[in-house]
């Protein structure tokens, strides 16, 4: 049975261990996370979700406070047309993001960021374009496009010097979106680098309808994708994601012919990743039945996450004054409206909640929604359970290499942790 490692990735001349490490939003795949994966010899994904968030928490920047600070006024108002984000700003916090990531990085792997399109962030077209510039500029190797169709995204910087030179990539859920993709991008005679072919187990947000993802399966998808860019004469490296939780999962897909897997789910319980200790618990300690697929996002799409994340049903007051990175061109979001409809039906409480929505933004800042792919529920096997019952948390070093070298749908447990002494 053949294992991960008996295949590479090639972009060119360029070989890498053809495991990617999926772009978890808000600091979750953290640049210490991408940076040791890229010393692996693999390719790790930082984001450009709340990048001003991010550079605020890591560089000591002020972004988030001084965008607060000058609409704070507005903070009662519904209206959000008057908030816009700075895009000096913004390019700023993108470019401490990725730059400092890139000037640390060691090793044959990559970095690339995720940049998903459904942040339009009350000026879509304009902000995206400085996203996309920023992290060209910053060195990025790659760009990851998500969340979004992104038919006019390369357009977008088709003359920026590195335009031709780094690695453009795009997530589809079918061939469809993928066909849409390339014929809209024609002109531009520049085809994506790879291609990511995300199937419906994966986590946050979901490419299929909230009746319909259940109907589908990675496999089928992977296959259809590559059946399409074969009748298309297309040499374009697809990568499979979503419910990969194994090195035999991954080898299956690799013999079937994708360059590449995408995995997360088992990254978010590891030392490096961004969330907090005691979330990695919850995710450790879940069930099957703790895991669900609602339409809580603003974004429209269906989002998987677990079913005691503190966001569902918070009926916060939304905060775009210091975030606002789902307000659409017309200065709207879903939670807006849903907020506004619950405090007019319930006049004068205090608090009040809101089921339909959640206010993503800050709950994502604050590691409230607790996104995970389907297989979330399987990570307790993965560990050691320690004396206080509490699992052990593992290094991206050790799922990386069980990813690349396991067989026979093994799952190699990490070395007992040294346990401290009782005072």
């Amino acid at each position: 049975m053949k294992r991960v490692d008996d295949f590479r990735l090639r972009f060119g001349r360029q070989e890498l261990v053809p495991i990617v490490i999926g772009g978890m939003g808000v600091d979750i795949s953290t640049a210490e996370l991408a940076l040791e994966v890229a010393r692996l010899g693999g390719i790790g994904h930082i984001s450009d979700a709340m990048v001003q968030t991010v550079s605020d928490r890591r560089f000591d920047t002020k972004f988030v406070s001084e965008k607060l600070k000058k609409y704070k006024t507005n903070a009662a108002n519904s209206d959000k047309s008057n908030v816009h984000f700075n895009l000096a700003v913004l390019e700023e916090a993108t470019r401490y993001h990725g730059g400092r990531t890139m000037e640390a990085k060691r090793g044959d792997g990559m970095i690339f960021i995720n940049c998903m399109e459904k942040l339009t962030m009350n000026a879509p077209r304009e902000t995206l374009r400085m996203r996309l510039s920023a992290a060209l500029d910053a060195g990025i190797d790659g760009i990851t496009l998500s969340a979004g169709l992104h038919l006019g995204s390369f357009a977008l910087i088709e003359d920026h010097p590195r335009f031709r030179d780094a690695k453009l990539g795009i997530i589809v859920s079918s061939p469809r979106a993928l066909a849409m993709f390339l014929r809209k991008n024609a002109r531009l005679q520049r085809l994506p680098d790879y291609i990511v072919v995300e199937g419906p187990l994966a986590g946050g947000h979901l490419g299929f309808g909230i009746e319909d993802w259940a109907k589908y399966d990675l496999a089928t998808l992977v296959s259809d994708v590559l059946a399409y860019l074969k009748a298309e004469h297309l040499d374009i490296p697809v990568i499979a994601a979503g419910g990969i939780f194994t090195g035999s999962d991954a080898a299956a897909f690799l013999e079937q012919g994708a360059a590449a897997v995408q995995v997360a789910t088992r990254f978010t319980v590891t030392a490096e990743c961004g969330l907090p200790d005691k979330i990695k618990q919850e995710y450790f300690k879940a069930s099957e039945d703790d895991i669900e697929v609602n339409t809580i996002s603003p974004t429209g799409y269906p989002m998987r996450m677990l079913k005691g994340s503190p966001g569902i049903g918070s009926g916060i007051r939304p905060n775009c004054e210091a975030y606002g990175y789902l307000l659409d061109a017309n200065s709207r979001c879903a939670y807006i409206d849903a907020y506004n409809r619950e405090v007019e039906l319930h006049p004068g409480a205090k608090k009040v909640k809101v089921m339909d929505k959640t206010c993503l933004c800050t709950h994502m800042r604050n590691f409230d929604i607790w996104t995970c792919g389907q297989t979330a529920w399987r990570l307790k096997d993965t560990t050691r359970r320690v004396s206080d019952g509490s699992y052990q948390v593992l290094s991206a070093e050790h799922v990386f290499h069980d990813y690349q070298f396991s067989v026979d749908q093994k799952i190699a447990l990490p070395p007992a942790a040294a346990e401290k002494p009782e005072a």
